[in-house]
C-alpha cells in the first residue's frame, strides 16, 4: 500500500497544470485560492473513485497507452508554452480569480489527474485488495493530496514571490518550470510504457 501512496504523491508534487498555476498564483501573490484546491481534489476523488468502478470493466492496454501519450503530449506542450513566456505575462486564466468550478474543471480534463488516477484504481487498488467502503477512505485519502498539491506550490509561490521582483529572476523559474515539465511528460510516457508490459 505504500507504493499506490508514494505513486500518488509523486505523480501529483511534481510539476504540472494544476500545480503551475498554483505557483504563478503564489509568485503573483494572489488571494487564497481555497476554492479552486478544493475543486482539484473533488475532481481527483470523481477521477479515483469512478476509475476504480468502473474502470477495470471497460479499461484496456490502447487505452492505457492513449491517455499517456495525450497526458504526455499536454505536458509538454505546456512545458513549451512556459519556457516561452515571459515575466509579466499571465495566461487568459488567470485574468479573474480562480474558483471551485475552475479547479474541477481542470483537473478533471486534465490528462496528467487521469494519469494518476488509472494505474491507481485499476491496478494498484485490486492489487492490494482495497474495495469497498476501504476503497472509499483512500480515494478521500488521495483527494486530500490532491488539495495539498496546488496548494504547496502555491505557499512556495508565495514566499519566493516576496523575495523576486526582477523579470529576469522571474523568466528563470519559468525556464527550470519547463525542463521539470518535460521530465516529467518523459517520465509519463516512459513509465507507462513499462507498466503496460
Amino acid at each position: 500500500m505504500t507504493d499506490i501512496i508514494l505513486y500518488a504523491f509523486g505523480v501529483m508534487y511534481t510539476p504540472g497544470p494544476v500545480n503551475a498555476i498554483g505557483l504563478n498564483n503564489g509568485i503573483q501573490k494572489q488571494s487564497s485560492l481555497f476554492g479552486f484546491f478544493a475543486g482539484v481534489a473533488v475532481a481527483m476523488f470523481v477521477l479515483f473513485f469512478s476509475v476504480a468502478l468502473i474502470g477495470e470493466q471497460v479499461m484496456n492496454d490502447s487505452l492505457l497507452k492513449g491517455a499517456s501519450a495525450i497526458g504526455s503530449l499536454y505536458i509538454l506542450w505546456l512545458a513549451y508554452k512556459i519556457f516561452r513566456s515571459q515575466a509579466g505575462e499571465q495566461p487568459a486564466v488567470q485574468a479573474r480569480r480562480l474558483t471551485f468550478r475552475d479547479g474541477l474543471l481542470i483537473q478533471l480534463l486534465n490528462p496528467k489527474g487521469i494519469t494518476v488516477a488509472l494505474p491507481v484504481a485499476t491496478v494498484q487498488f485490486p492489487a492490494a485488495g482495497i474495495s469497498g467502503i476501504t476503497l472509499l477512505l483512500w480515494c478521500l485519502g488521495l483527494a486530500v493530496f490532491a488539495f495539498g498539491a496546488p496548494w504547496s506550490y502555491f505557499v512556495f509561490g508565495r514566499l519566493l514571490g516576496n523575495h523576486i521582483n526582477q523579470a529576469r529572476y522571474l523568466n528563470a523559474i519559468n525556464k527550470v518550470m519547463a525542463l521539470f515539465l518535460v521530465f516529467v511528460a518523459v517520465g509519463m510516457g516512459m513509465g507507462m510504457a513499462s507498466f503496460l508490459h
